[in-house]
């Protein structure tokens, strides 16, 4: 089986990221509700308003061979948010980061630098990726803050590029990281990963 149809358990000091289990699902909704995240009218979180139909869309996604869906635990193993592999494409050697969320609790940590490292160290280094793309609302600043203190670079704007639950137009701004790029882009995740384990 190609390594791009299987989910690895990556783990680091602050995160791990684990394959999905529909069994998580319950601990995700909470997170989302007990944080509002879902109401945030930037984020696709609000899809957890109706699990079921979140779940099996995310998993229709990973059948096909288009995602890898990862479930976020704390240093303590605690669930503390969703990520994912998506827009998957093995021939092309590219995917995308994405469907990410975190609770509150763990924002402003290390675990989204050292999740983003973990994803992109498995996209470059061992699925052989040539791009691997972040995605956000164009009104979402701090999580396009977040991609390009990464090191992400912005390739460009699709206008009205999706209609959010609320019927909101959404422009999305798409950044890359192509794989010349990665060892720079690795060196700034160390760098910035250090500044937390002191």
């Amino acid at each position: 089986m190609s390594l791009w149809r299987e989910t690895p358990t990556l783990a680091g000091r602050h995160v791990t990221l684990r394959p999905f289990d529909p069994a998580d699902v319950a601990a995700l909704t909470d997170v989302a509700r007990t944080d509002d995240l879902w109401d945030l009218f930037y984020a696709n979180v609000s899809q957890l308003k109706t699990p079921d139909r979140w779940m099996a869309a995310a998993l229709a996604e990973q059948d096909h061979g288009r995602a890898r869906l990862f479930t976020v635990l704390d240093a303590e193993g605690a669930v503390a948010g969703a990520t994912r592999f998506m827009r998957m494409s093995e021939a092309h050697r590219r995917l995308e980061i994405g469907g990410t969320f975190y609770a509150t609790r763990v924002q402003r940590t290390g675990v989204n630098t050292e999740a983003k490292r973990l994803l992109l160290t498995h996209a470059f280094d061992v699925l052989g990726c040539q791009c691997v793309q972040i995605r956000t609302d164009a009104l979402n600043k701090r999580s396009q803050t977040a991609i390009e203190r990464l090191g992400a670079k912005q390739d460009g704007i699709l206008r009205g590029h999706q209609v959010m639950a609320n019927g909101r137009l959404r422009d999305t701004i798409v950044y890359s990281i192509i794989d010349r790029e990665w060892p720079a882009v690795r060196q700034n995740l160390d760098y910035l990963l250090g500044r937390y384990d002191r």
